[in-house]
């Protein structure tokens, strides 16, 4: 399986569930809506259907080094059914198969410091709540 590639300075949403046309045009519209630029390549490819986290990691490791992505979001059966679409955020490089949740309201903070490299994605999964998501550091 070979994993998609994000345009230029943008992360990968790559859909996984394909049972709403509906939820995900809403995904969509939560990411445009907030009038800010999110940098992301939405890839909505029938052939991920369902595909299980192990599987993205074993192909991100099978990749050509110009190929490789270090981090992927899934819009999966959570996503499109969740009040607030929380995409799950995936690592591919540092912490192969580490996972956590991000809303649309807080992509752009994780998204954008990961493709500058600024964090890794540990370093917000370790900020996570209860429920595994991510909404943003605390001031101080």
């Amino acid at each position: 399986m070979d994993l998609p590639q994000p345009d230029d300075l943008a992360s990968l949403v790559l859909r996984t569930d394909f049972s709403s046309e509906a939820a995900w045009e809403t995904l969509q519209a939560a990411f445009n809506g907030s009038g800010d630029y999110r940098n992301a390549t939405f890839v909505s490819d029938s052939s991920f259907t369902d595909v299980s986290v192990q599987a993205l990691v074993d192909a991100a490791v099978a990749a050509d080094d110009e190929d490789k992505l270090c981090h992927v979001f899934l819009a999966d059966a959570t996503t499109m059914t969740g009040e607030e679409h929380p995409l799950l955020a995936v690592d591919l490089h540092d912490e192969p198969g580490r996972t956590f949740r991000v809303s649309p309201r807080w992509y752009a903070d994780v998204a954008n410091t990961l493709t500058i490299a600024n964090m890794d994605l540990s370093e917000f999964a370790d900020t996570t709540d209860e429920s595994d998501g991510y909404y943003g550091f605390e001031d101080g």
